[in-house]
């Protein structure tokens, strides 16, 4: 018999629903460890594999790049297939691709075993977000955003310091070592435990939608990639072409979608950009992420390689921003339900684009604890961003749109990723090859490319003050209808 929102759910059904949440949370910290633990390692990566940096980062970009095609088909998953199938599903490639990366011969292999994890890893996130949406009422979701963004951000920010104590102490290999056990566990335990919230139903995948937004999304970020490659790696045909091709397939894609959605088939549903307030948040979402991963793959870089910081310290000096945005998100998140988006945005968005502007002034002789200082503020502001922007993006939404919704802000998320870490990566190493022709050191070379694409990710971040302004409050009304049959009713 299915729950409603005026019959408030039994004890046990509660208890259920508590249970399926902290159990996808659970999985997504995992998910979240692996995503950023690579991001210490690809020094010694680039030192043991015998390859440069364009290559090494594809690492990273190829992960979220893969995660960015993925995305788009969980919203026919979480149709198609039960919470439970779904969640089996995402363990299982995260758990195969983890362990082909602990045997991977070299760099080829290691390749696709991250694109293997991250087809898991794409997964969780759209079940998760869903999942919240259907059992947490719309007057306390910013406390549960606030909640989860503490695993989110945790996470992440344990990653470089586990990867540094792990490089400190043997293989880049035992880094998926560790993470293979929990995954397991986490699998066997989710095999026994989780419950369906939702009920399965018949639904289309259109493969032409898959295919356009697999070129699209690809070609936009190999073109981005190739900006690095100077004198003889130069490409510029590549380069021309595979932006070319990148551009004109999403095109084809937004157009099919837009066909599709007339008769409600669309692979993702573009009238969630109905609502401004998820328009605003989604282009918000853009440029943060942009900045974001570009930052996170740069530091480590700038402090290898330039004041030459051992990787234990790395790790460790990357640890307490993260912790801070993870412990500062529960009083974000009721901060936002009690006085909604805007103003944390704004003093958010003020404070991530001056220390990037801060950031902008490194050089070979910059102190570390500066860049701890400003790695620890810049969390603090990353945490009155994100947050707001996904509760105030996703609650904006009707609630047949909730799936597309999230699957659109999972895509933008890891494409975003993908373009400002090779985005970044081809300033820094433009910019520095050139230094180099002319005499520089590695040292002072590589500072002047970090220099230069910190100040590329401030100007940009600038433009996120004042779209901030335009976020509104999502009205409690929004969560009109009801839970679909046999689906658990909202937590209260």
């Amino acid at each position: 018999m299915t729950e409603t929102l005026s019959h408030p759910p039994s004890p046990d059904v509660q208890r259920r629903n508590m249970q399926v949440i902290y159990l996808l949370l659970a999985a997504t910290f995992v998910v979240f460890l692996n995503e950023t633990i690579m991001s210490v390692a690809l020094t010694p990566l680039m030192n043991d594999l015998k390859v440069d940096p364009n290559t090494v980062q594809w690492l990273s970009t190829a992960f979220m790049l893969t995660m960015a095609v993925v995305i788009p088909i969980t919203g026919f998953l979480l149709q198609r297939l039960s919470t439970r199938q779904v969640f089996m599903t995402a363990m299982i490639l995260f758990s195969l691709g983890t362990l082909l990366a602990i045997v991977a011969p070299g760099f080829s292999v290691l390749l696709i075993a991250r694109i293997v994890q991250a087809c898991g890893t794409a997964i969780m996130m759209p079940l998760l977000m869903t999942t919240i949406l259907q059992l947490v009422p719309a007057s306390s979701r910013g406390k549960t955003m606030g909640n989860i963004s503490i695993v989110i951000s945790v996470a992440p920010a344990i990653g470089p310091t586990i990867a540094g104590v792990i490089l400190s102490l043997g293989s880049w290999r035992w880094m998926f070592g560790v993470v293979l056990p929990i995954a397991l566990a986490m699998l066997a335990i989710g095999y026994r435990w989780v419950r369906n919230v939702n009920e399965p139903s018949k639904a289309p995948l259109d493969i032409a939608s898959v295919i356009l937004s697999a070129f699209g999304f690809s070609g936009l970020v190999y073109g981005l990639s190739q900006l690095g490659h100077t004198g003889a790696d130069a490409s510029p045909g590549v380069l021309v072409v595979s932006l070319t091709v990148g551009v004109v397939a999403l095109v084809a894609f937004v157009l099919r979608q837009l066909k599709l959605q007339k008769r409600d088939d669309a692979l993702l549903d573009l009238r969630t950009f109905r609502s401004s307030s998820f328009t605003a948040t989604v282009v918000m979402m853009l440029v943060a992420m942009m900045a974001l991963f570009g930052t996170i793959i740069l530091l480590p870089i700038y402090l290898q390689k330039v004041l030459h910081v051992e990787n234990l310290w790395v790790g460790l000096m990357l640890l307490p921003g993260g912790l801070i945005m993870g412990l500062s998100a529960p009083i974000v998140g009721r901060l936002f339900d009690k006085y909604g988006p805007r103003p944390l945005l704004v003093p958010g968005t003020i404070l991530v684009t001056a220390v990037l502007w801060m950031l902008s002034t490194v050089n070979a002789g910059t102190s570390p604890y500066f860049i701890l200082v400003m790695h620890i503020l810049l969390s603090l502001g990353l945490g009155f961003t994100f947050t707001p922007l996904f509760t105030a993006g996703l609650a904006s939404l009707e609630p047949k749109y909730y799936s597309h919704g999230s699957a659109i802000v999972g895509t933008v998320q890891q494409v975003a990723g993908a373009a400002g870490t090779a985005l970044f990566i081809a300033v820094m190493s433009s910019q520095a090859a050139n230094l180099s022709i002319s005499g520089s050191s590695e040292e002072v070379a590589t500072a002047a490319g970090i220099r230069l694409a910190f100040m590329l990710g401030a100007i940009l971040f600038t433009a996120n003050i004042l779209i901030g302004f335009f976020i509104k409050k999502p009205a409690d009304s929004v969560e009109a209808e009801l839970p679909a049959e046999g689906v658990e009713a909202p937590i209260h």
